[in-house]
């Protein structure tokens, strides 16, 4: 299988062009697996990233169907993302190129090729920030909100991205630097969609993990109830009483999700994160 952007057509007008050219580009190495790689090169004059996946090995595949995982064959499942997410006017990296060799899924080679996203920085440096300059109230209002809109539209088309962190939420810088209050919601854009599953809808347990993780990675951020209470209205489209009184039982499994998560690498989680456990006990 191989597809390629209109404007690339003319660099790699068959798959054997592309898949050589692909595999043997060099550039900086930002990632590196024992059958996967992600490394920033250039295409002419444009910046882009590449991922190359290798072939998992019987075992892998093996290991994740016996705990009723879906194993991450190759690239296919980043493709199919960028594109339905970029459908769906959520900014993710312009995909580029995609090809697959071979019918053995446990030696398939692969890869996605997509823009790189310069000038941005994550919502977990965004945050880290904070720490010793709290942000205006404002900038933290709009940004629950943007969160808990491009959640929600990701659940509401079928995606779940499995590894929903605030890293993998990019903002221009320029948004939270000025002085003045920001009047707009920020641009985010979304990345790092290799785990992606797509369905005709998100099963709960799904949602859970995305929401769970994306709470656990603003653990530090320390969100005011305000925040908090902004999300789940944007993402449920409810007030926050019917919510708490229609959704308590997913709220509690996010929670208990983001503290698991948390628990991993601290000995207890903070005092804020374990009074709202009371609260929803």
């Amino acid at each position: 299988m191989f597809e390629v952007a209109p404007d690339l057509s003319g660099r790699w007008p068959t798959e054997a062009a592309c898949f050589d050219e692909v595999m043997h580009l060099e550039g900086e190495l930002f990632r590196e697996f024992a059958n996967r790689r992600t490394l920033r090169a250039e295409l002419g004059q444009q910046p882009c990233f590449v991922k190359l996946h290798l072939g998992v090995g019987w075992p892998e595949i093996a290991k994740n169907l016996l705990t009723f995982r879906a194993p991450v064959l190759g690239a296919s499942n980043e493709w199919r993302a960028l594109n339905l997410l970029t459908r769906l006017g959520v900014r993710v990296p312009r995909p580029l190129a995609y090809a697959v060799r071979g019918v053995n899924p446990a030696r398939q080679h692969s890869f996605v090729v997509m823009e790189a996203l310069d000038g941005l920085m994550s919502l977990e440096e965004l945050t880290e920030t904070w720490r010793g300059h709290p942000p205006r109230p404002r900038v933290r209002a709009i940004l629950a909100e943007s969160l808990a809109d491009l959640t929600r539209t990701l659940h509401e088309n079928g995606v779940n991205h499995r590894d929903y962190y605030l890293c993998h939420v990019l903002v221009d810088p320029a948004w939270a630097a000025t002085r003045v209050p920001p009047t707009e919601a920020p641009t985010l854009h979304l990345i790092d969609l290799h785990r992606a599953q797509i369905r005709d809808r998100v099963p709960e347990r799904w949602r859970v993990k995305d929401v769970g993780g994306l709470l656990f990675s603003a653990f530090e951020a320390r969100p005011s109830r305000t925040d908090l209470a902004r999300f789940v209205r944007g993402y449920t489209g409810k007030s926050l009483r019917a919510s708490l009184a229609e959704d308590r039982t997913f709220w509690r499994r996010v929670l208990r999700r983001a503290r698991r998560l948390y628990l991993q690498d601290h000995p207890e989680v903070p005092a804020w994160v374990a009074a709202l456990e009371r609260e929803l006990a």
